[in-house]
């Protein structure tokens, strides 16, 4: 029986959704003009169109008229709206997520110790510098920023097309989550400049290409931010109690 040779416009199509899901095309994205990706991968742009309409099809890109065409949301948005009204009911969830986030951020920095290009980890040195930053500042919401956008860096670093989906997509889910976090944390007076040592860990332990000590760092961070909450949270329980009897 004969292989059937793919059309030229699923091959192209099936490239572009690779850099979709490997991260190198974000949500919010323009692709580059037709005439320059005809050029790149060396087809004609009647291929090229029939190519971005299958993506289109399959929500993954979307056509402004007169404005290019940009990667969409679609695939993170799936996942995060029913998990985020999920954890608005029960916030208990929280303890779940942060045992989640041991296991996958683990890993995700082991991988990227092993894995991480110059591109990495220039991307991780500057999310780096922008969180040593905000952590100079008082801001809770810039402080979320920045410790999400370091935690993205790693999961892309990692070259797992479903772990850096996913992280990127638990990531999202826990803005709030880490805005929260680290709120409770302010309550011990160590906690800031303990935080930033531990990514400075995670940081040091990827630049050098030691995905053990990555993976330890990584862990031992998520572990201090559950149970310093924790006592955090009891603590403030048990205030509110005192004063309502």
């Amino acid at each position: 029986m004969t292989a059937q040779i793919p059309r030229v416009s699923d091959t192209i199509a099936a490239a572009l959704e690779r850099r979709i899901l490997d991260g190198s095309l974000k949500p919010g994205d323009r692709l580059a003009p037709e005439r320059e990706l005809a050029v790149e991968f060396g087809v004609s742009r009647p291929s090229l169109r029939e190519a971005i309409q299958k993506l289109a099809s399959q929500g993954m890109v979307r056509s402004r008229q007169g404005g290019g065409t940009f990667v969409t949301d679609s695939l993170n948005a799936s996942f995060i709206d029913p998990w985020r009204d999920l954890f608005d009911r029960h916030p208990d969830l929280r303890a779940d997520m942060l045992e989640f986030r041991h296991l996958l951020e683990g890993q995700a920095a082991a991988w990227a110790a092993e894995r991480a290009s110059a591109a990495d980890l220039a991307r991780l040195e500057e999310a780096f510098a922008a969180l040593r930053e905000a952590f100079a500042g008082d801001d809770a919401e810039r402080r979320a920023a920045a410790d999400i956008a370091f935690h993205q860096a790693i999961g892309e670093a990692a070259h797992n097309a479903l772990l850096g989906r996913l992280s990127t997509t638990l990531l999202r889910l826990m803005r709030d989550d880490i805005r929260f976090n680290l709120d409770g944390l302010k309550a011990i007076p160590v906690a800031s400049s303990l935080l930033l040592s531990q990514h400075a860990a995670i940081h040091k332990a990827i630049v050098e290409g030691k995905p053990q000590a990555a993976r330890g760092a990584a862990e031992t961070h998520i572990d201090f931010v559950r149970e310093t909450l924790a006592q955090s949270l009891h603590s403030a329980a048990r205030h509110k109690s005192k004063e309502t009897s």
